[in-house]
């Protein structure tokens, strides 16, 4: 069997999906590895590092065309989907994000060409999963690299220093929505000095916050079911976000930074921060929108635009991970590889084999297209909504 790993198309996308010492680990469990010309270069990787461990350097058409299996970053997506689609062929398996809850049309685009597609964003939250989960390796680097970000715009320091010149008092820093991407976010700006506080809406994620030296800040709402059995916050209705915004008010205003990273899967980011808010803050304040590729948190994002009101910096990254290249691609080459040796059986010729087990949790849940069909339930529900 041969694996392709491939250049990425999306706009702005700089990882690949394997790294070179990951291409070390496929030759060994005995597979072929095809890799595109350039597909590593923007995070890092040379071609000559790949070809040192036994890839073949080949053209896009001559990688895909080989290759059983294909490795991506960003399988589909909102401006690849139907190319990528077309570029594949019946009994090719393809792994990478594919964004099946937000554009479900495209995951029937794939299923159309006979290939069969596995989602890296479904992974299971079980703790035999948490070695493939590249959705949380993803939020680790956009957490940290949201914190860099603030600072290199605030027109302030995060520390607080005491100089000949007098004291600098510590920047204010609140993290809204305390995931991975919330608390790597928590962790950076503490490591940096600043005065950190959070909030998210699961009231069982205090204990991790004052874990990491900042304050959690508790607002009295009921938030009903908080959390999906994924351990993801759930969605809320407009009359709980209209009161969370109003005592949210307060502790935005006295912020010199906030940070929000509140995303509910397949749909788009809460409004958690009015242009009210906005304009309550002291000018030469920054937000950092982790939300933005969907549709943001602040009302007041442009994704991948710095937007400027009332002396408020909004500051909105779509692909945070594709900031920092090199270990978010090596982090993902690690979660693919892994799900992809989960999925490997042996033949009787002791030759790898794909062995698409549907008892498996694991397969079951990031299984989207088969034989032609669109055989993951949640995926079907939606299409069949939107016919």
């Amino acid at each position: 069997m041969k694996v392709g790993i491939t250049k990425e198309r999306g706009a702005g996308e700089t990882r690949v999906a394997v790294i070179p010492a990951g291409v070390a680990t496929l030759v060994k469990a005995g597979l072929g590895v095809a890799v595109e010309a350039g597909a590593g270069v923007a995070a890092g990787f040379p071609d000559a590092a790949y070809q040192a461990q036994g890839a073949e350097i080949l053209s896009r058409a001559e990688t895909l065309a080989s290759a059983d299996i294909v490795l991506q970053v960003r399988a589909v997506s909102s401006d690849n989907g139907a190319s990528s689609a077309s570029e594949w062929r019946r009994g090719q398996t393809v792994i990478g994000f594919a964004d099946p809850l937000g554009s479900p049309q495209t995951i029937g685009a794939v299923a159309a060409s006979g290939a069969t597609l596995l989602s890296m964003e479904l992974m299971p939250r079980i703790t035999r999963a948490q070695s493939m989960d590249a959705l949380s390796s993803m939020a680790t680097i956009a957490g940290y690299k949201g914190v860099l970000l603030a600072a290199n715009q605030l027109p302030r320091m995060f520390p607080m220093l005491m100089t000949a010149a007098g004291t600098v008092a510590p920047a204010r820093v609140f993290v809204v929505g305390a995931g991975v991407a919330g608390l790597q976010a928590i962790s950076s700006a503490r490591r940096l000095g600043a005065k950190v506080e959070a909030y998210d809406v699961r009231p069982a994620v205090k204990e991790q916050v004052q874990s990491l030296g900042a304050r959690f800040v508790e607002l009295p709402l009921e938030a009903g079911d908080a959390e999906d059995k994924g351990g993801y916050a759930k969605a809320q209705d407009e009359s709980f976000y209209r009161r969370q915004r109003e005592m949210m008010l307060k502790v935005v205003a006295a912020s010199d930074v906030v940070i929000t990273t509140a995303l509910i899967p397949g749909k788009r980011a809460p409004i958690l921060i009015t242009t009210e808010m906005v304009e309550a803050m002291p000018p030469g304040s920054v937000i950092v929108d982790l939300a933005a590729e969907r549709g943001g948190n602040c009302e007041l994002t442009r994704p991948d635009e710095i937007v400027v009101h009332n002396g408020v910096q909004i500051v909105g990254p779509s692909n945070p991970p594709a900031l920092v290249p090199y270990h978010a691609s090596q982090m993902y080459s690690k979660n693919i590889i892994t799900f992809l040796q989960h999925l490997l059986g042996k033949d009787g010729a002791k030759q790898p084999a794909l062995a698409l087990d549907a008892n498996d949790e694991i397969t079951r849940e990031t299984l989207l297209t088969r034989d032609g069909a669109v055989v993951h339930p949640r995926v079907k529900d939606l299409l069949d909504a939107k016919a």
